[in-house]
């Protein structure tokens, strides 16, 4: 008996030695989900040219073992990108050319370190840029907000309590009473910032204009004329790529209209004309054209300069929530 297991020991160790067996591989799958876990999810990017700050986001999600990403750029909305790969605890995704409006694409390499990430692109000219990103907030809620009093943002007068984001020309004006838009000008931006509110505020669109209404200064609700061609997430009361209006209105040019737009963490009901078409709907990140991209902060209300023609505002008024958080 003794023996025999000698003999078969020996057997074994020449069988493997031969590789006629082998040992149970390293599941690479679980291997491969267990490095990527730890990107999958939303992040808030911060891109730093030699000049200034720019805000981007991203979300990497995984579905049967191939990873996605939506993207939010510098402008436009957010899309899914054509390439991203982790390796370990690197990342790295691209953004076509023509998204970004230069002739090579936008590559992004980074790394990983706790609760970080960290890495490097260039500009259009080739020049290095930095950029971070941290983990986006859920901004759930865990209570009812109490309201406040309602604050009269524009007087109707002048621009006291506002700021253009570059001089002009063209220059934001007030002509009867109305606050009117530059065309293809500069942003303006409320002083006040702000959490947790609800926004009343009316706008005239002209024919084949566009504009916005940036919630926290960092999402957008749209108003245009001319954007037919376009998915619906860029209509009239649509969050700019997220979420579309349903019902979607009319088009109404040159008429006054209104939203009531109330956000709460990152849910947003917007009313158009007292017709409710996005109800307590997630806005999963920034727009494009974002402010900043620090969405656990308050922010201002801005207003879009219109890419094109001319949008009059009127009769804007926020009620803050006191009990969200802190308000400035």
């Amino acid at each position: 008996m003794r023996i025999a297991k000698i003999v078969s020991a020996a057997a074994l160790a020449i069988a493997f030695c031969s590789g006629w067996i082998s040992l149970p591989a390293q599941d690479s799958s679980s291997a491969h989900a267990a490095s990527v876990k730890p990107f999958l999810g939303r992040w808030d990017l911060t891109l730093k040219a030699p000049d200034r700050e720019y805000p981007s986001w991203i979300e990497v999600t995984e579905k049967d073992g191939k990873l996605s990403a939506e993207f939010t750029s510098r402008w436009g909305n957010a899309r899914p990108l054509p390439r991203i790969e982790v390796s370990g605890a690197h990342i790295t995704f691209v953004s076509p050319k023509d998204e970004e409006a230069r002739k090579d694409d936008m590559v992004f390499e980074g790394t990983l370190t706790g609760k970080t990430l960290a890495g490097t692109t260039t500009g259009q000219d080739g020049t290095p840029w930095t950029w971070t990103g941290v983990r986006a907030p859920s901004l759930n809620g865990t209570h009812t907000p109490r309201w406040g009093q309602p604050v009269q943002l524009f007087d109707g007068r002048d621009l006291a309590g506002w700021k253009q984001s570059s001089p002009g020309p063209p220059d934001w004006t007030v002509k009867d009473g109305n606050l009117v838009s530059p065309g293809n000008g500069p942003e303006i931006v409320s002083d006040r910032k702000f959490q947790d509110f609800k926004l009343h505020i009316e706008f005239n669109c002209g024919k084949d204009a566009n504009s916005g209404v940036y919630l926290r200064g960092r999402y957008e609700v749209q108003i245009e004329t001319e954007s037919q061609g376009e998915p619906p997430s860029h209509h009239t009361a649509g969050v700019y790529g997220f979420l579309a209006p349903a019902p979607e209105l009319p088009r109404s040019p040159d008429v006054w209209q209104t939203f009531d737009i109330t956000l709460i963490g990152r849910r947003v009901t917007v009313v158009q004309n007292g017709k409710t078409v996005i109800d307590n709907q997630e806005i999963p990140g920034i727009t494009g054209g974002a402010l900043d991209s620090h969405e656990g902060l308050p922010g201002p209300i801005y207003l879009q300069g219109s890419e094109k023609g001319h949008v009059l505002f009127r009769n804007i008024a926020i009620t803050p929530a006191v009990n969200s958080g802190p308000q400035s």
